[in-house]
């Protein structure tokens, strides 16, 4: 039986990427910190070992016997204090694991990166893997983190079979959090969105990224990246099929975004001279993200790993589905 050790376990997309690997047989051994919530993989057969990407010793004991490594671990936040914390998780994190991976001879690892660490097409159109970001213009700890991760990953690549995945705007269920993504459904849900932003996204169902994990580690080329990406849409389509799903009033206003921009940096000064540990609904980051469009294309995934690529309304459904019902038995 093939062993697969998932880091990050816990959290969204890895607790997706656990069902996805029980469904097709494989031994799942899950690497959670300690005290971490573990809510999402309650009553499945699974073995858990406690330890943290940035305890390389935690590492060499949970991936002892296992062929296959999920990467998924990563602190998914724009609010962090201290700020270095997500750069030690990301980005030394990720250097521990593929250390590790390295030291126990597995066959295969997909390490999770994501769209953050892809460019953006000048004419705006969807960008492909072929986009390279420019350091300069990424906006933020999450992505800068995320860009410097990947260099990591593929650094390794001609020293150990590594593939990289770069999941979009996933959206679906167990996200116990919710992540940054989970919360924009859950606030139009809440009828905590009354405005919107002019921007875009690429929405992705989250069962179909950890089926993007699986495919990769199977078909994947090593050194190389697939978007895992689903269907573009603009935040006003999302926020109007969320509310009609979850049956609340359709936020119909758009904000011009300097104003918005301004309220977002008095609202971080605030929680930063307030020494509140609360992250702030909007921050500077996220503003200046809406920005750019968040579209791709994911034809090289479709194309040469088989990804499945479900409706973007559709994977919206299981969300407001799991916020509605699961997440409420979650909290």
């Amino acid at each position: 039986m093939t062993h697969a050790l998932v880091t990050g376990a816990n959290g969204f997309i890895g607790a997706n990427i656990v069902r996805d690997l029980l469904q097709r047989g494989i031994d799942v051994r899950a690497l959670c910190r300690s005290g971490s919530d573990r809510s999402a993989l309650d009553g499945l057969s699974i073995d858990i070992v406690e330890g943290d990407v940035r305890d390389p010793r935690s590492l060499d004991a949970a991936m002892a016997g296992c062929s296959l490594v999920f990467h998924a671990a990563a602190l998914y936040s724009f609010w962090v204090r201290p700020r270095r914390l997500i750069y030690d998780i990301n980005v030394g994190g990720t250097t521990n694991v593929l250390d590790a991976a390295l030291r126990a001879g597995v066959e295969k690892v997909v390490y999770t990166s994501s769209v953050a660490a892809v460019g953006h097409r000048p004419d705006g159109k969807p960008a492909d893997e072929t986009a390279i970001a420019d350091p300069a213009s990424v906006v933020g700890d999450y992505k800068q983190s995320k860009l410097q991760a990947e260099a990591v990953a593929v650094s390794y690549a001609d020293r150990l079979p590594v593939v990289i995945v770069n999941p979009s705007f996933p959206v679906g269920p167990w996200d116990t959090k919710p992540t940054p993504t989970g919360r924009t459904v859950l606030d139009v849900i809440e009828r905590r969105m009354p405005a919107y932003l002019d921007t875009a996204m690429n929405v992705v169902d989250a069962e179909d990224v950890a089926a993007g994990h699986w495919l990769a580690a199977q078909r994947g080329r090593v050194g190389e990246r697939y978007i895992l990406g689903g269907e573009n849409v603009t935040m006003k389509d999302l926020v109007t099929i969320v509310a009609e799903l979850a049956g609340v009033p359709v936020p119909r206003v758009c904000l011009p975004r300097a104003p918005i921009l301004a309220l977002a940096y008095v609202n971080a000064l605030w929680r930063m001279l307030s020494r509140s540990r609360r992250a702030p609904r909007m921050t500077p980051d996220t503003v200046r993200m809406s920005a750019t469009p968040m579209v791709f294309d994911a034809s090289k995934a479709v194309e040469e790993l088989g990804f499945p690529r479900t409706a973007a309304r559709d994977a919206l459904r299981k969300a407001v589905d799991w916020f509605v019902h699961g997440f409420a038995r979650q909290a």
